[in-house]
């Protein structure tokens, strides 16, 4: 067991031995950070501590649990010119996963006598479960052109609108995707999925806004105490879960190659100037944009369905907040030592939380700083938070993504049933309909932890401040 030491509230550092340090830090409540132990999760992150050209130190967010190779919450930055390498664990299978919400001008009163109605066309209107397909047919040149151009892709096909494209990370693209570089298996995995959920911890859930924090900026965001917002979380599916795959053997022998000594073969990397690195890349920001696109798609039909029921106008004020992605390799500049420096940064279930005035950030949320999304496990409230400045200068501008799994789903599959978690949250008047109980009881709220004392953690960590807190109504699950 690696041990470790408090700092600075919610702030821990790891050591190897009493006397020498590696450069890695939990940002966690003791709570939390206690709790990590209990787990190989201590491990990874002193392990990807020592990865070549790591700059500064590997950061964990609260949510932290054992992952492949980086564990889950697991940040790190690594300096082109001086060594660093790109890793797939420090990206996971799931590449691009991430979050969107969607703002109305509804409240729980406007939607509750159609609220069955609304959950039934919602779980038509998007599709859900393992390996589903979705309600688009494309022809693997569109394909090509939907994962190398991503949401402007989706707007000009008549999916959303332009205003949504600024409220994406990114703009909701990544440049330089080269599709040549994905299999033919991947490309078939990813045709038909398209606007898909997918099954796991992925969902659309319809909530409210339980409580304001930060008035001034909830403002600025649109939203308001009681409002009904729109969560939709899912990635890049089949299509980055093979771009993984096939890229894992060709890292493993550029690890050989480049004689690059892993802790941990699940740490398998290439250094950035390579052209196996170069590849890994190109074939990544293909399923970032396709990520991109698979909730863009999905909130349409989201909108759609609202019009459906509730009323053909009410999709016009429906808006885009934000997309945030997390699992993903990006390069971006940062201050490292007084210094600009341009590096690749790894973020494997943490959130990016740029502060104001960094130019990714635009239109309105250049002055303000980026919304971040975090959602709770299912029946628990999630939050939408503020990057800080904190983030920037000690973590890459990151933060936690979520609750973050405290129990394995084989392990919930035995604790808990379906059937009773949909019954129970019922009583609480909060609806759940998913393709298989089976798929509930994975998910089940106590196998995640307190999503409350993880934000509070990268608020006392200054990494993220709390702007509104939200409650679910209804849930739609793979």
């Amino acid at each position: 067991m690696v041990p470790f030491k408090q700092i600075a509230p919610a702030i821990w550092e790891i050591e190897k031995t009493g006397d020498m340090r590696v450069p890695a830090r939990i940002y966690a409540s003791e709570k939390i950070a206690l709790s990590m132990t209990s787990d190989r999760t201590m491990g990874q992150l002193a392990n990807v501590a020592t990865l070549p050209g790591i700059v500064s130190q590997a950061a964990l967010m609260p949510d932290g649990h054992e992952g492949y190779g980086f564990p889950i919450g697991g940040v790190a930055a690594f300096d082109p010119e001086n060594g660093g390498v790109v890793s797939p664990g420090g990206v996971g299978y799931d590449i691009n996963c991430g979050i969107r919400l969607l703002t109305t001008n509804l409240t729980e009163a406007d939607i509750a006598p159609k609220k069955r109605e609304l959950v039934d066309k919602l779980f038509a209107n998007v599709p859900s479960g393992v390996g589903s397909k979705g309600k688009l047919r494309l022809s693997e040149s569109e394909l090509e052109e939907a994962v190398t151009q991503g949401v402007p892709w989706a707007v000009e096909k008549g999916y959303g609108r332009r205003e949504d494209i600024e409220a994406c990370e990114e703009r909701g693209c990544i440049p330089e995707a080269q599709f040549a570089n994905i299999s033919p298996l991947a490309r078939k995995r990813g045709l038909p999925q398209f606007g898909t959920v997918g099954a796991g911890n992925h969902f659309v859930e319809v909530q409210k806004v339980e409580k304001v924090l930060d008035a001034k900026t909830a403002k600025a965001f649109g939203l308001w105490p009681g409002q009904v917002v729109v969560m939709i979380h899912s990635g890049s599916r089949g299509f980055g879960h093979q771009i993984c795959t096939d890229h894992l053997q060709m890292m493993i022998q550029a690890a050989g190659k480049y004689n690059i000594k892993l802790p941990d073969r699940e740490l398998c990397c290439a250094p950035l100037c390579s052209p196996e690195a170069d590849h890994y890349l190109g074939a990544m920001r293909c399923a970032v944009n396709f990520a991109f696109n698979n909730r863009h798609i999905m909130m349409h039909w989201v909108r759609q369905t609202f019009d459906a029921v509730l009323g053909r106008s009410v999709s016009d004020d429906m808006h885009l907040l934000y997309d945030v992605c997390h699992n993903i390799a990006k390069f971006e500049e940062h201050d490292v030592d007084g210094q600009r420096k341009r590096l690749c940064v790894h973020r494997k279930g943490a959130t990016r939380a740029f502060a104001a005035g960094r130019p990714e950030l635009s239109g309105k949320y250049h002055n303000i700083g980026q919304p971040v999304i975090i959602p709770g496990s299912m029946g628990t409230a999630s939050y939408v938070l503020l990057g800080l400045p904190g983030s920037m200068k000690n973590t890459f501008g990151s933060t936690c993504h979520g609750a973050g799994r405290q129990m394995s789903r084989s392990r919930a599959m035995h604790t808990w049933k379906g059937e009773d978690i949909q019954k129970s949250l019922g009583s609480r008047n909060i609806m759940v309909k998913a393709t298989e109980s089976e798929l509930i009881a994975e998910e089940a709220p106590g196998a995640y932890k307190d999503v409350d004392e993880v934000v509070r953690s990268v608020e006392m960590a200054g990494l993220s401040s709390i702007v509104a807190r939200t409650v679910p109504l209804a849930v739609v699950k793979g």
